[in-house]
């Protein structure tokens, strides 16, 4: 055969390969509504920018002669390419081969594009549609096995090497679901997807019987904080992993990008001197602070569903990328629950990881208290959240913006370091708010008296006194009281001097998902 003869050999194998699953099963997926996988690959990115690695990789069956006759494809697709002109690896399950069923993949390619991934420093978009193991693998072995998971150890090391995104895009359920979630950011698309960890004709098996929407919608994950976002479709889901990744280096030895900025680092907005009522009782909108101080239109939140008492994302400051945390008074106040604490220290670590300054909008009158916090455990996973905030070495700014009360309070920042904070004049912070504090200090003098009520007024009125802000600043408790619509200045400053202390590096923290 001439060497002519063999690329036409090769490509023919590539047009079979292309087929992907059996024509029905093909037409299956696009009558679900969903796009097959090279249409995925194509949508994800940059026009021609796609190099497979393992091409021709599959099933191949021979004549009698040793001719090929057939070559099915593996139902696992990886390869580099360009998103936004920045280098990518993704990798792709083909639902249409086999389910998309992780043991059925050939030839080690989940693995090599987890290495791949790793070892060449580009970010990783994992294109999840697939189970875990079939039971045809046992049949086809003719024996069982011992379960393994393939390539974890290079997954581990992506968590703290390189940005990973995961789009579900599909039902997956067992090792694919472990793919999903192991990852910096994921997302389910509504209405088409489910994620498992084993789908409801295993769970039959025990007892329960539940729908696929009852036990694995994007809905439920997303309160529940395993996955991050839902999107609308399958490309909105790839714009908005494309979106997460702008903010980020391509690895840990690379400094996130700076990117163009129209907005005005000295805008100052009106609003911001009145968002906050006098009343501590009432709420306001956290977002609108975010949205008037950062630059227009570039926060990207993240977990929105979950811990929902903590607002994260990703958001630029004069074109600098910086993770952004803030308060959210409408739910619980602003007090961290358990699973607020578990998302806040995931997101630190994150930050951490990828060289991000972090800007904290401060509103936390505490843990929440009760009954059902302390049988969450809040206070552990308090505790876990502080050790993150003190472990973390990227610059810190905290704006004080409301209430900063007790050991969450204290969360603001890293007190042993220098404290780069602003307080606006809405501060108000102590130990544990006067509201309940003082019947818990002063219960001896307030039942001794013979007018409890007038007692109670009379010390409360006492001590509102000494609560103005302007006090703790006289005595050098807060560095600097400032008007709030100096904010957006202030942080812009910010994050230019933080751009001298980030160093292109591996990290102290490990990540974990």
């Amino acid at each position: 055969m001439s060497w002519r003869a063999s690329v036409e050999e090769l490509n023919h194998r590539r047009a079979l390969v292309a087929r992907m699953g059996a024509p029905e099963k093909v037409e299956r997926q696009r009558a679900a509504g969903k796009l097959n996988v090279r249409e995925r690959i194509d949508l994800l990115l940059d026009e021609g920018s796609f190099r497979e690695i393992g091409s021709i990789t599959g099933r191949a069956q021979y004549d009698a002669d040793g001719k090929l006759v057939d070559l099915a494809s593996s139902n696992f697709i990886f390869g580099s390419g360009r998103i936004d002109a920045r280098p990518v690896v993704v990798a792709a399950d083909d639902f249409t081969v086999r389910g998309g069923a992780a043991d059925g993949s050939t030839g080690g390619k989940m693995s090599a594009s987890e290495q791949m991934a790793c070892e060449l420093r580009m970010p990783l978009v994992r294109l999840i549609d697939g189970g875990g193991g079939s039971i045809r693998t046992v049949e086809e072995l003719g024996r069982t096995y011992v379960p393994a998971n393939p390539a974890w150890e290079w997954v581990v090391r992506n968590l703290e090497t390189v940005p990973v995104a995961s789009l579900v895009l599909g039902s997956i359920g067992g090792f694919a679901s472990a793919r999903a979630v192991a990852s910096h950011y994921s997302v389910m698309v509504r209405g088409t997807t489910h994620m498992f960890i084993a789908g409801p004709a295993v769970v039959t098996r025990t007892g329960d019987t539940y729908t696929k929407d009852e036990l694995g919608s994007p809905e439920l994950h997303a309160k529940a904080g395993a996955v991050d976002d839902i999107a609308d479709s399958e490309a909105d889901a790839m714009a908005r992993a494309a979106r997460f990744l702008s903010y980020l280096p391509g690895s840990v030895y690379e400094l996130p990008p700076r990117g163009p900025c129209s907005d005005p680092v000295d805008r100052c907005d009106d609003h911001l001197i009145d968002i906050v009522p006098t009343d501590r009782r009432k709420v306001y909108k956290m977002r609108e602070i975010l949205a008037k101080t950062l630059d227009e239109g570039s926060f990207f939140e993240m977990g929105s569903r979950f811990g929902r008492s903590a607002i994260t994302g990703l958001a630029r400051l004069d074109g600098y990328p910086v993770a952004v945390f803030a308060s959210d008074p409408y739910h619980y106040g602003g007090a961290w629950t358990a699973d607020t604490a578990q998302k806040v220290k995931r997101f630190v670590d994150m930050a951490e990881t990828f060289h991000l300054p972090v800007v904290h909008f401060v509103d936390i009158p505490g843990f929440l208290i009760g009954l059902e916090a302390e049988q969450a455990a809040t206070i552990r996973h308090g505790a876990s959240v502080l050790s993150a905030i003190y472990q973390a070495t990227v610059p810190w700014c905290s704006i004080l913006v409301r209430k900063v009360f007790g050991v969450a309070g204290a969360a603001h920042s890293n007190a042993t370091r220098f404290r780069y904070r602003y307080a606006w004049p809405s501060g108000d912070w102590g130990s544990i708010p006067l509201e309940g504090g003082i019947e818990a200090a002063y219960r001896s003098d307030i039942a001794a008296s013979p007018d409890p009520a007038a007692a109670l007024a009379e010390i409360t009125a006492r001590l509102e006194a000494v609560r103005s802000p302007f006090r703790t600043s006289e005595a050098f408790g807060v560095e600097e009281i400032i008007d709030p619509r100096q904010t957006r200045p202030l942080l812009c400053e910010f994050a230019e001097n933080a751009q001298r202390l980030l160093r292109p590096e591996p990290t102290r923290v490990q990540y974990r998902p």
